[in-house]
C-alpha cells in the first residue's frame, strides 16, 4: 500500500507541522502535516500533475492579447486529511490569479458540514437506541423523510439558499422533516452559517427540478446523504477542550450532538460539467487541450458570459447543498423527538468545503476539501465565530470528531481539513478483513438502506456481501487517525481543539 509515515522523497519538511514540495512549476506549495501523519504518494503524483496547469495558463495568456494580470497559480496549501482525489487531491487550496478553475472544486459543489447543539443528554438517549435505529432508517431511507417542496421554495433554495426556501415560512400542513423546523431556525442565522446563500437571478439550468411534480411535490433528491464518506450522526462531547468556546458554541459534556456531511448530489455534477463545457466551448483555437485535462476559465471580459453561465449553476448547486443539510439535520431531529420526546436543539455553524472565493483584488481561493479556519477579525458579525470560525473534522465512521476554532492563519490561507483524510484507497479497503468488519460492528450501529440483522435480508449472502464491502471503504481503517490530524492544525496555528465528539450512530446512504 503506498502510504508510510516515512515522508516522501520528493517532501522537505521545514518544521514539525509544515512540508515544501519543489515542483517544476514553481509554484509555492506547502503541506500542513506533522510527522505522524502519513502522505499517499499518489496525492503527491497527482498534485505534481495539477501544477502542470501554470503551463496551461501561460499557454491561454500567450493566445488572449490584452489580459490586464497574467493568469497564474499563485500558491497551493495542502491540509492534514490530503490524500489522492479523482484528478486533484482531496485536501487542497489553490489560489489563482486571473482564472478559475471548476474542476479545483469538483462536482460535489458546497459539500459541508452542519453541526447542531442539543439539550438531550446521551444517558437519557442510550435506552432508546435500537427503536431509534429503527425510526431513523425509516425516515430516511423508507419514505419517511417527506420533504414537500412547492417550485417556489424549490426556485427561492436555488437562486438564494436558505433566505429563499424559508421566504414563505413553514408549510402550516407541513409532515414528514418540515415539523421539525422552529422558528428560530428561520431568524437566528446571523454568524451560524459561513453562507446562507449564494444570490443569482435565475435557477433556469435546473427548471426540471423546479417544476417536478407540480404543485407541492417530493423527490429522491433533496434531503438525500449521498454515498462515500457522506453521513448523518448523533454524537455526544466527550471532552472540552476550550471551556469558554465551548460555552459560548452550546457545548457541554455528555450532550448530543447531530452532525451532518453532505453536499448538492446530481445538481453540483450537472454544475461542474456546466463549468467544464463552457470552458471547453471558450477554448482558444491552436491551444491543444491539456494532458491532465484540467481546464481554466480567465477572468477576462470576452470570457463573462460563460463564465457566469457556470457560475450561476454553480450558486444554484451551492444553495442546494445548504437546504439539503438543513432538512438531513431536521430528519434527525425527527428521529430523537419520536423516540425521547421534543429536544432542544440550536446549530453550531455549517462549514463549506468545495467552494470558490473570488477576492477583488483578482484572486480567487479554491478549496478542495478543506474548509475555511477564519479567525476572531475576520468576521465583523455576531455568533460563534467571535471565538474564530469553527473548524468541523469528523474522524472516521466509529471515530470521535473535533469542533476547533479557526485562527486565520495567511500561511494556511485560512484554511483547514475537512476531516481525518483516507489512509487506504476504497478498492483497496473493500478487500480489507471481514474479522475487523464484524468487531466494529459489535461495537458500533451504523443505519443503511439495508437492514443486515433482518432475516430475509440475512439469507441473501449476495446481498449482504455487496453490503459488507461497501462498509469497508468507509471503515476505521480505511482513514487516517484524526488525533494526529487535529493535533497538526493545533501546532500551525491554524486552529485549535475546543471539543471532542464521541460517535452513537451513524446513519450511512
Amino acid at each position: 500500500m503506498p502510504v508510510s509515515q516515512r515522508p516522501d522523497h520528493r517532501l522537505v519538511r521545514t518544521d514539525d507541522s509544515w512540508l515544501t514540495l519543489p515542483n517544476p512549476a514553481n509554484v509555492p506549495v506547502e503541506i500542513c502535516a506533522g510527522p505522524e501523519v502519513p502522505i499517499e504518494s499518489a496525492a503527491i503524483d497527482e498534485l505534481l500533475t495539477v501544477l502542470e496547469t501554470a503551463d496551461t495558463l501561460r499557454a491561454l495568456a500567450r493566445a488572449t492579447p490584452g489580459l490586464e494580470v497574467e493568469p497564474r497559480i499563485d500558491r497551493v496549501v495542502c491540509t492534514p486529511d490530503f490524500h489522492k482525489g479523482a484528478g486533484i487531491p482531496i485536501g487542497t487550496v489553490l489560489r489563482t490569479v486571473g482564472a478559475l478553475i471548476p474542476q479545483a472544486v469538483g462536482n460535489d459543489i458546497n459539500c459541508g458540514m452542519w453541526v447542531e447543539a442539543t439539550d438531550l443528554t446521551v444517558d437519557r438517549l442510550r435506552p432508546h437506541l435500537d427503536t431509534l435505529e429503527r425510526r431513523l432508517r425509516h425516515l430516511f431511507f423508507e419514505g419517511g423523510r417527506r420533504i414537500g417542496l412547492t417550485a417556489t421554495q424549490r426556485e427561492g433554495l436555488l437562486r438564494d439558499g436558505l433566505p429563499g426556501l424559508l421566504a414563505g415560512g413553514v408549510p402550516t400542513d407541513a409532515d414528514g422533516a418540515w415539523r421539525q423546523v422552529r422558528p428560530d431556525d428561520t431568524t437566528d442565522l446571523d454568524g451560524r452559517l459561513h453562507a446562507t446563500g449564494f444570490p443569482v437571478g435565475s435557477a433556469s439550468g435546473f427548471r426540471d427540478w423546479i417544476t417536478s411534480g407540480g404543485g407541492t411535490s417530493y423527490d429522491s433528491i433533496i434531503g438525500s446523504i449521498g454515498g462515500g464518506n457522506h453521513f448523518a450522526e448523533l454524537q455526544y462531547v466527550s471532552a472540552i477542550h476550550d471551556g469558554a468556546a465551548a460555552h459560548a458554541w452550546g457545548l457541554a459534556p455528555g450532550r448530543v450532538v447531530l452532525m451532518v456531511h453532505s453536499g448538492s448530489l446530481s445538481l453540483g455534477h450537472q454544475a461542474n460539467a456546466t463549468g467544464q463545457d463552457q470552458a471547453r466551448a471558450g477554448w482558444p483555437h491552436g491551444v491543444p487541450m491539456p494532458n491532465n485535462r484540467i481546464l481554466p476559465m480567465l477572468l477576462d471580459e470576452a470570457g463573462a458570459p460563460r463564465r457566469e453561465r457556470y457560475l450561476t449553476a454553480f450558486a444554484n448547486a451551492a444553495n442546494f447543498a445548504i437546504g439539503n443539510r438543513f432538512f438531513l439535520a431536521m430528519m434527525l431531529r425527527a428521529g430523537l423527538a419520536d423516540v425521547v420526546g421534543e429536544i432542544g436543539s440550536r446549530l453550531v455553524y455549517d462549514a463549506p468545503h468545495n467552494l470558490l472565493w473570488p477576492d477583488d483584488d483578482g484572486t480567487v481561493v479554491h478549496r478542495k476539501g478543506a474548509t475555511p479556519a477564519g479567525g476572531i477579525t475576520d468576521h465583523a458579525h455576531r455568533g460563534p465565530e467571535l471565538w474564530g470560525e469553527p473548524v468541523i473534522v469528523p474522524g472516521s465512521m466509529g471515530a470521535p470528531s473535533y469542533l476547533l476554532r479557526g485562527l486565520g492563519d495567511t500561511r494556511a490561507l485560512g484554511s483547514a481539513c475537512h476531516g481525518a483524510g483516507r489512509r487506504v484507497p476504497r478498492g483497496a479497503a473493500a478487500r480489507g478483513s471481514d474479522a475487523e468488519l464484524d468487531d466494529f460492528l459489535r461495537e458500533f450501529r451504523v443505519v443503511t438502506p439495508l437492514d443486515h440483522r433482518d432475516p430475509a435480508i440475512a439469507g441473501r449472502r449476495d446481498i449482504v456481501d455487496a453490503w459488507r464491502r461497501d462498509l469497508k471503504q468507509e471503515a476505521p481503517w480505511a482513514y487516517k487517525d484524526v488525533g494526529p490530524v487535529v493535533d497538526s492544525l493545533r501546532r500551525a496555528d491554524v486552529a485549535r481543539p475546543v471539543a471532542e465528539l464521541q460517535p452513537i450512530l451513524t446513519v450511512k446512504g
